[in-house]
């Protein structure tokens, strides 16, 4: 029960720096337009509270409640980091956080890590998006972030023309990005997360590999990497070729 408590009071901890934080994204955003941006004012992160009908489950403490296309589950995040040309798996990790946005750096380090270097382009969803992410990207690593999750935003910007001329002096962060994003070569290279990462999300659940039998932190991301190295190990035999790139013998069974 103590657990589960400390675990509520976590989860209230990180609904206020998500707060502050897009607190501190509006005011930079004001900062840089020289505009007041209308609406009512932010809750300040103080004030940010659980709400009433929040719970914790007494039988996995770690585990979040988190919102899914099919509902409210209880689980954990589950992060991959996919190779669009071949679909391998060169990055993962489980975390107990509900939402994406603080998961791209780690998942960046964990790929430099296990791959001894960082990809040379990165694709995330609006999940991923703020504009400490945007300044993740450096001389190794070029980033392509969607910028907004409303689907009316997403539907114009993929339907309006590629942008042309210099990029305005005034234009911020969130302007650039979304400038690259509507480029041909910007569209060309974000097309390849719908067949690439979201492929290997949907390979996960027709596995069967949509669900956690431990429970803990420990023993869900001992089961995630179970399904990420087989799923890799899969993608190796179906290529058929070997480790060191040459083709298999012909008496593995196929």
């Amino acid at each position: 029960m103590r657990e589960a408590r400390d675990r509520l009071n976590a989860t209230e901890q990180q609904l206020k720096e998500e707060q502050a934080e897009k607190i501190r994204q509006r005011e930079q955003e004001e900062e840089e337009s020289g505009q007041k941006k209308r609406g009512r004012k932010p809750t300040p992160p103080e004030e940010v509270e659980l709400p009433e009908d929040s719970k914790a489950n007494t039988t996995d403490p770690a585990s979040q409640t988190l919102k899914t296309s099919n509902g409210w589950k209880q689980g954990y995040n589950g992060q991959a980091m996919v190779d669009c040309d071949t679909q391998v798996i060169v990055a993962q990790e489980i975390t107990t956080d509900a939402n994406d946005v603080q998961q791209l750096k780690p998942m960046l380090e964990t790929c430099e890590e296990v791959n001894g270097k960082r990809p040379e382009k990165a694709l995330a969803d609006a999940g991923y998006w703020s504009k400490a992410n945007a300044q993740l990207a450096d001389e190794q690593t070029e980033l392509f972030i969607a910028t907004t999750k409303d689907w009316k935003r997403r539907k114009e910007l993929r339907e309006a023309d590629p942008p042309r001329g210099r990029i305005p002096k005034w234009y911020g962060l969130k302007e650039r990005m979304e400038r690259k994003l509507r480029t041909k070569r910007g569209r060309g290279i974000y097309r390849k997360r719908s067949q690439s990462v979201e492929a290997v999300f949907g390979q996960h659940v027709t596995r069967g590999c949509d669900r956690f039998l431990l429970r803990g932190e420990a023993g869900a991301q001992a089961e995630w990497s179970l399904f990420s190295a087989t799923h890799n190990l899969l993608k190796l035999w179906r290529s058929g070729r070997g480790p060191d790139g040459h083709e298999v013998a012909d008496t593995i069974a196929r």
